[in-house]
């Protein structure tokens, strides 16, 4: 059997659209409808005329598609496709600070359970944290949550000092560290830096670039979507990349006359690397696994939402 006719037999019968994050294995990416970061993603489940979102990345943002599209049948290939950042906080922690802060302005990163995000005022992503951020009067405290790089970086950039930030990783961009960096960048000189806010070194990177580090010298802290814009508007023919490897199959094929390097091979997300094309083809099939958010908590969840979509 040819899977990949298989699949787009059954989309087209099912009406379904397929979404796939940058992170997605190679196969995955080639079939989908769209590919993209989680605003992209996001942004595509606003709009879709589709009756069926089949997502492939993780459970968080197929539950982001029904609560945008809670008339619409949400379908993710493989449960247990999780995301270590979005364990890091609950509905119950967040209750907890909240309590300790009250009045303060909840953020959370997208990537968190609809649980979370219906306790919270505002959401974002990494291409747009920072606007984010700077749209919430000067005045109000800040709770961020649950990335504390990327939150770091959110505060450098605004210069917010009322801003309290979630101690939580995503277990991928915290292991790449300021030496694999400099190692990479020393075996290929001249080429542009790009580096996922995420990383455990971002902050440190920022540091270093402020002391004139060749180390952090000229790095772009970019998130996976802006990595993609930036490498094709860039002249540069060379590019050391800091995040989940999947994004090299598509900064590849969109600039294949251009050289991409990880700073470690390595940074794999094996949940991002569950879904495969059997899965997907079993999910369009057989209608695995329907993700429903419930009434009540999708209606708390859609606000923080579609004011990240708002913002941009």
């Amino acid at each position: 059997m040819d899977l990949a006719s298989e699949i787009l037999k059954l989309k087209r019968q099912r009406n379904a659209v397929i979404l796939a994050h940058n992170y997605q294995i190679g196969d995955i990416q080639d079939i989908a409808d769209f590919v993209g970061d989680s605003l992209g993603l996001a942004q595509e489940a606003a709009k879709t005329p589709a009756d069926v979102i089949v997502f492939c990345g993780v459970h968080f943002m197929a539950e982001t598609a029904s609560i945008l599209c809670p008339d619409k049948r949400v379908l993710i290939p493989d449960l247990e496709a999780g995301c270590s950042l979005a364990a890091t906080i609950t509905a119950d922690h967040l209750r907890a600070w909240k309590s300790e802060h009250p009045g303060a302005v909840v953020v959370s990163y997208v990537n968190t359970t609809a649980e979370v995000k219906a306790e919270s005022d505002y959401c974002c992503t990494s291409t747009n944290a920072v606007k984010v951020v700077r749209a919430i009067p000067e005045d109000k405290e800040v709770l961020f949550l649950p990335d504390m790089f990327l939150g770091t970086f959110v505060q450098h950039e605004t210069g917010r000092k009322n801003m309290h930030i979630w101690w939580g990783e995503c277990h991928v961009h915290a292991a790449i560290r300021p030496e694999e960096i400099a190692k990479a960048r020393a075996a290929h000189k001249g080429a542009e830096f790009l580096i996922h806010p995420e990383c455990g070194c971002v902050s440190n990177c920022m540091y270093l670039a402020s002391q004139g580090d060749p180390v952090a010298k000229g790095a772009h802290i970019l998130s996976t979507g802006g990595m993609i814009n930036f490498a094709k508007k860039s002249p540069a023919k060379e590019f050391v990349i800091a995040t989940e490897t999947g994004i090299l199959h598509r900064l590849r094929k969109e600039s294949p006359k251009k050289a991409f390097f990880p700073v470690s091979e390595e940074s794999v997300c094996k949940y991002m690397k569950m879904i495969t094309m059997e899965k997907l083809h079993r999910s369009l099939r057989d209608d695995v696994y329907v993700v429903k958010v419930p009434p009540e908590m999708a209606d708390r969840a859609r606000l923080p939402i579609e004011r990240m979509l708002a913002i941009g």
